[in-house]
């Protein structure tokens, strides 16, 4: 996770995370787009992990800057249980993904 610190505190762009287009281009889809956020709030997106669709990143945002950042693998039976990744699984997504995920990180935020 070291490799995402950067973007703690860091606004983001609601009109970038909105373009569906360049979102699927980084191999990411919006799952939920609080528009406009709250002052606190979270946005929640998927992408594939290990052959599956179930993998979900959420962003916690207060007052439009990341608070956090977060890894965690979607239930198929519930989509609203989310278990955070394993140790050995995130350095797995960074070491495969990194340079897609940065990417993606450096286009949600100004």
């Amino acid at each position: 996770m070291e490799r995402l610190k950067k973007y703690i505190g860091s606004p983001i762009s609601l009109e970038n995370i909105k373009d569906e287009d360049k979102l699927k281009a980084f191999g990411f889809t919006c799952r939920y787009l609080p528009d406009p956020p709250e002052d606190f709030d979270e946005f929640e997106f998927v992408t594939d992990f290990e052959g599956t669709n179930d993998l979900g990143l959420m962003v916690t945002v207060e007052s439009n800057s990341i608070k956090r950042i977060f890894f965690g693998l979607i239930s198929p039976d519930d989509p609203d249980v989310v278990s955070a990744l394993t140790e050995g699984q995130l350095k797995n997504l960074l070491d495969q993904r990194s340079d897609t995920v940065l990417r993606f990180f450096d286009y949600i935020t100004k």
